[in-house]
């Protein structure tokens, strides 16, 4: 059930409160202990007092309510008991040792005892800064796997956090990182969850800081290539989306929006190093920068420059003399201002004269990249790629009227604060593809849930041939729609055109088609992005969360949940005789709607499933209550009218999130629907919108709502708020139809207050049932798609009237609902029958290929 969950929120990003409470704290000598949850405990032991009340760079809050607790010391020993914990410390015994603390689980169902030293065994990993030249998880030059970084879940039901090296923050309005004072220091957070995964990444949330909500924009479709685009060619890119009538939301400039060889060449500072810095808009491509960007804005754009800061600023950068001037730096030998990321006013400076003009100018947020040297060079064990996630996310933060929005790497644990992450260039291949989906969905047990992804893939291979397979890329663009953000992108190379528009036939068809759903499904993304913040459980994430006692739910790494509601099992391979084969677990507790076939299936099982190119696999809970936009091209702003799909074979609920898109006061500024499904007594189903709660500025005062009853029969009746509703062939407002296309009931809602509850009653013919969700949506599709390419075949055939009674089937229910089990009785007897009709028409050939067609997919 899709239910949004608010836990205590009241901003949107969680300031730095880090001296806890002392009612929380235990102190025993040069020991401390402070009680932060029923399963977490901070732990200190230091050579000289004082302690060490920083913010470190990893966790920033340690003031949280105080948990129910018991402290005493019984026979030397501190004993400290939570809900769920014990921990035992010998007093004045001196350093934390296996000597001399524990901590053990008072969960009976999970139990586990830990101490200093303990190695654990089944961490269920984080995830890595990079994909740059793997191919799947095998790195291409370098020979080697990849070794995923530990996350916050193991199986052992206990993890550590060491945080006795970290750097600190200090107490400045803009708080900077300083080091640690010189001493011999334990600082240790023990979380002990037993299998509340989701209770332990929530707690980290709390001393670790939230996932901020990213702007509603940033869930629809970017488009980026690494190429030399004019404002000539990014016209013309923009103008194929509209065209096409492909949604999109985020363009995305490589760094050739910059100057780089020419200038360089002149001042003989060229090397492939410092090529990557710029900070001057190249005139060649761009000969006036904001009317290029003031033109991508009005075209509901968002656009991002890309960045690679390392080498500075050159003299011959446009804003080298400003940046001197505000830094003092003598310019008499004309050498580059070197970049010095710890350095507060260097990037006081950056942003001051740099970056804020530009994004006055029209840069929506920055796609930042560290490839240089990992650690800072004054401060020897700050990581850049870390720190520029920080600094650039609170910059905006703190000078702009907008949400924040970063795009950049990994940079480890504490990163998530700050939001998109960047992966890399990845092999273009099959293996990369299959690796993804695991990859993604672990990053979220480090709450890195919102990686981006090179959607194709990056570059070729070693060996490759050089072409692009559009099965693969279809394949992509279909698991990239169910990933976190949605962006295609590629190497500069000649044979990566990744446009729509390039590819023809069924992969255009299914190209677009996958471009659509992502925003189909975007105020369900969007209010799962509420509860990520809220929760910190991620859009897309391993099983193991739901099913954390099913041995089944580790052993399926590829499966992931998309939500709470939906399951997705990638295609990973290439087709066999047009048809991808997928073996699909399949939990119990509920039964799953494989959406794009129109078939209930048993939860509890694992089932083999075949696929065409258009198909994919996504089961939604049964039951599942799932808001979807209408079709829209674009997310900036929200449609006048809200899908709910009712999936059928349960009763369900959801509560749908919506604010003002990119306002930072999304924290209190928010309002939730409820709706909720219920199948009553003979036969009929009641779905209830409640009025909305909760306000933000901008909220429309009144929507209309299509309620689709996903895998129906067809209605005898349907009333709203006790009034019947009449029956149209065609949707219009204030009607109900029958897509037989679907077998789906659509009951389109006139335009009505928000603050107004509606209540339908659909009431179902109690003499007749015809089990519609056993893949008849398949059969419709995959009949009319062979009876077409048939006329191909022999453009001279007079169809017989049963093959062309049943290929109708779903016009006729549509023209004809009070003929539904009569229409659906006559496909169901006749099906079977169709390729002998055929050869009677045609000949044998024809019909054994016609048999072949329809019923492939079901072998």
């Amino acid at each position: 059930m899709l239910v949004l969950v608010q836990i205590g929120a009241v901003e949107a990003q969680t300031p730095m409160h880090p001296l806890a409470n002392p009612k929380a704290v235990v102190q025993s000598g040069q020991a401390r202990f402070t009680v932060l949850t029923p399963r977490l405990i901070r732990m200190e032991w230091t050579a000289a007092l004082p302690f060490i009340d920083n913010a470190t760079l990893t966790i920033i809050n340690r003031n949280l309510p105080v948990p129910r607790f018991t402290s005493k010391t019984e026979n030397g020993e501190l004993v400290i008991k939570t809900d769920e914990l014990e921990l035992r410390y010998k007093t004045a015994s001196g350093k934390f040792t296996e000597e001399n603390l524990s901590v053990t689980s008072l969960d009976n169902k999970h139990t586990f005892s830990w101490s200093p030293g303990k190695k654990q065994k089944g961490n269920l990993k984080g995830t890595y800064r990079t994909l740059d030249n793997f191919d799947g998880d095998y790195h291409i030059w370098d020979k080697k796997k990849m070794e995923l970084e530990d996350g916050l879940l193991a199986t052992d039901g206990w993890t550590l956090i060491d945080d006795s090296q970290k750097l600190l923050f200090d107490s400045a309005p803009w708080p900077w990182v300083t080091e640690r004072p010189a001493k011999d220091y334990q600082d240790f957070y023990f979380f002990g969850y037993g299998k509340q995964y989701k209770k332990a990444l929530y707690d980290f949330t709390q001393i670790a800081g939230k996932v901020p909500l990213p702007p509603r924009y940033a869930f629809g479709y970017w488009w980026s290539r690494y190429w030399s685009y004019s404002e000539n060619e990014v016209r013309d890119v923009v103008n194929n989306f509209e065209e096409h009538n492909i949604p999109l939301d985020v363009f995305v400039i490589d760094m050739d929006w910059h100057e780089t060889d020419s200038l360089r060449a002149k001042y003989d500072v060229f090397d492939q190093t410092k090529h990557w810095t710029g900070w001057t808009w190249n005139k060649r491509l761009f000969p006036n920068p904001a009317g290029a960007l003031s033109w991508i804005k009005s075209q509901n754009l968002k656009v991002t420059l890309n960045l690679h800061p390392a080498s500075g600023i050159a003299p011959f950068e446009e804003p080298y003399k400003r940046m001197a001037q505000e830094l003092n730096f003598d310019t008499t030998s004309k050498a580059n201002i070197p970049y010095e990321g710890s350095n507060k006013k260097y990037m006081q400076a950056l942003f001051g004269k740099v970056l804020h003009p530009m994004e006055k100018m029209g840069v929506s947020f920055w796609w930042l990249d560290w490839q240089q040297w990992p650690n800072d060079k004054k401060i020897k064990s700050l990581n850049n790629t870390w720190w520029l996630n920080y600094v650039f996310f609170t910059d905006m933060e703190r000078n702009t009227s907008v949400r924040p929005l970063l795009y950049h790497r990994w940079g480890g644990l504490g990163n998530h604060r700050y939001q998109l992450g960047f992966s890399g260039d990845a092999v273009i291949s099959w293996k990369s593809l299959a690796f993804q989906p695991y990859f993604t969905s672990s990053a979220s047990n480090v709450l890195y849930g919102y990686w981006s992804h090179d959607i194709g893939g990056h570059q070729f291979g070693p060996g490759s041939d050089q072409k692009l397979d559009p099965e693969l890329y279809v394949r992509w663009m279909q698991y990239g729609a169910l990933s976190p953000i949605f962006r295609s992108h590629s190497s500069k190379n000649s044979h990566l055109n990744k446009e729509v528009w390039n590819f023809s036939g069924e992969y255009y068809d299914a190209l677009k088609t996958a471009i659509e759903l992502r925003y189909e499904l975007a105020p369900y993304i969007y209010t799962m992005a509420r509860k990520t913040y809220d929760t910190g459980i991620s859009l897309c994430r391993p099983l193991y969360y739901d099913y954390p006692e099913v041995d089944a739910a580790y052993n399926n790494p590829s499966e992931y949940m998309f939500g709470d509601d939906m399951l997705i099992a990638p295609i990973v391979a290439p087709m066999d005789n047009g048809q991808s084969k997928v073996e699909v677990w399949l939990p119990e507790g509920n039964n799953w709607f494989e959406w794009q076939t129109g078939t209930l299936l048993k939860g509890g099982q694992t089932v083999k499933r075949t696929f065409a190119l258009d198909e994919y696999p996504i089961y939604v809970k049964a039951g599942a209550v799932i808001p979807s936009y209408p079709k829209t091209k674009n997310l900036t702003k929200q449609p006048d009218t809200y899908v709910i799909d009712v999936f059928p074979g349960a009763d369900g609920a959801a509560s749908v999130y919506e604010d003002a898109g990119n306002s930072k006061n999304y924290a209190t500024e928010y309002a939730t629907t409820k709706v909720v499904s219920k199948h009553l007594q003979g036969r009929k189903q009641q779905v209830t919108i409640m009025p909305r709660k909760g306000t933000y500025e901008g909220m429309p005062i009144a929507r209309s709502y299509v309620v689709r009853l996903v895998g129906a029969e067809m209605p005898a009746t349907i009333t709203v708020n006790g009034k019947k509703m009449n029956y149209a062939v065609e949707p219009a407002s204030g009607f109900w139809n029958y897509n037989g296309k679907t077998l789906s009931v659509e009951i389109s809602l006139p335009k009505t207050s928000c603050a107004t509850q509606q209540e339908i009653i659909v009431q179902y013919n109690q003499t007749n049932n015809f089990d519609v969700n056993t893949g008849l949506v398949r059969k419709f599709r995959q009949l009319s798609k062979t009876v077409t390419a048939l006329k191909f075949r022999d453009a001279d055939i007079i169809l017989p009237e049963v093959v062309g009674r049943c290929e109708e089937t779903n016009r006729s229910l549509s023209y004809y609902p009070g003929q539904f089990y009569k229409t659906l009785g006559y496909f169901q007897t006749n099906f079977s029958s169709l390729p002998q009709a055929v050869k009677k028409a045609t000949n044998q050939a024809n019909a054994d290929w016609f048999n072949e067609q329809i019923n492939k997919l079901d072998k």
